[in-house]
Parts: structure tokens; sequence; C-alpha cells
């Protein structure tokens, strides 16, 4: 079985790796950046694809949508620390089967990756568990596009409008109208209040 791991993190791919290479016949390929794991993914058409969210020089809800516009048999489990259910709920719209946390059990990783490649969903439990607790239907982080979502991402974890349009190899301008798009969307009229509201639920903060 064909499985890539799509990171921007050495340490986490080598991990990744390793513990899927105890699967049964498994062949595990890496690819550190957005562009490298789309190539990667055209060229091997892996039975299973476990990608990050946060990857340099893309992103990895754009990534997952190019993958399944490119090929709409693409299995694709998320690995990411952003464990949010709106997190979640927009990848699986976007045609993620599964969605585990950075702080799930490698278990669950496994159990993930196999029910993808038999083409069943599967969440962490303690994001499903979230996902029952905290419904997404009527909270404004779902009305924005994965573009936006991103963006307000990067900025709680302190990017500038320069480094985000670097990012996305997009104009300054695009950025800045996004931002304002943001506002409207979720009711704040300052930049800062963007921060503030990725830091409380989009970044990923430190277990304690």
């Amino acid at each position: 079985m064909k499985l890539l791991i799509i990171d921007d993190h050495d340490i986490v791919r080598q991990g990744v790796r390793r513990l899927l290479s105890l699967l049964p016949d498994s062949e595990v390929s890496e690819a550190g950046t957005a562009e490298d794991g789309f190539d990667v993914y055209m060229r091997e058409k892996p039975a299973v694809v476990v990608l990050d969210i946060n990857l340099s020089g893309g992103s990895g809800l754009e990534l997952l949508t190019r993958l399944r516009s490119a090929d709409t048999d693409a299995r694709i489990v998320m690995f990411s620390m952003h464990a949010d259910p709106v997190y979640a709920n927009r990848a699986l719209r976007s045609g993620a089967l599964g969605f585990v946390g950075k702080s799930a059990s490698a278990d669950e990783l496994i159990e993930a990756v196999k029910a993808a490649a038999n083409g069943r969903r599967y969440i962490d439990k303690r994001l499903a568990s979230d996902m029952v607790l905290n419904p997404v239907e009527d909270d404004p982080l779902n009305a924005l596009s994965n573009r936006e979502a991103e963006i307000l991402r990067l900025l709680g974890e302190g990017k500038s409008l320069n480094e985000i349009a670097r990012t996305f190899g997009i104009a300054y301008k695009t950025v800045a109208n996004t931002c304002t798009r943001l506002k409207e969307k979720l009711g704040v009229e300052r930049t800062a209040d963007l921060i503030r509201i990725s830091l409380e639920r989009v970044t990923p903060r430190a277990p304690g």
C-alpha cells in the first residue's frame, strides 16, 4: 500500500513514516511542501495521503481541494495541530476522509489511515466528541472560505500581510481585501480583533 506524508517538519515526517511503515506491505513517501506533495501524488498515486494543514509555501486545505480536483478518488487524512471542529468540518466538506489531531494517539492515526484506505471516514475520538458538543453550523468561522480561514490562521501566527501574500503567491492587495472581508464576516473592525479570534479559535495552544 503506497502512502504519502505531506508535512513541512522533518521530525514529524520521520516519526509518521516510522509509524506507517508498521502497516503490512506499506511503501511510504514524503513531501515537505504543497507543490512537492502534489507532484509526488500525481507521480505515485498513493492509496492514502496524510496531510498537514500548515505547510510552508501553501495551505493544506487548498492542497486538499487541488488533489481532490485532480483525482476524485484521492483518499486524504488531515493530521494537524489545528484540532478545532470548524477546521475538521471544513476539511471533511472539502473531501478529506479523516481528521486526526497531532495530540491524538499513534493508534488513532493508524486507524484513520486504515479507514481511509477502505473508503471510510475517521475522526479522532477527542475531536469527534468536541464536534458533537460544539456544532459548527452557526459558527461564523464556518462561513469562511478555505483561503480566508488560512489567512486568519496565519495572522494568529504573527505573519504580516506581506508574508501571507508571499506564502500564497498572491498580491498584498488581495490579502488586504481578504482581511476586510474577514472583518465583515466576523463582525469586527480591527486587524487586532482578527488576530485575537485566530489566537482563541484557530492557532494551536500548548497543552496545559
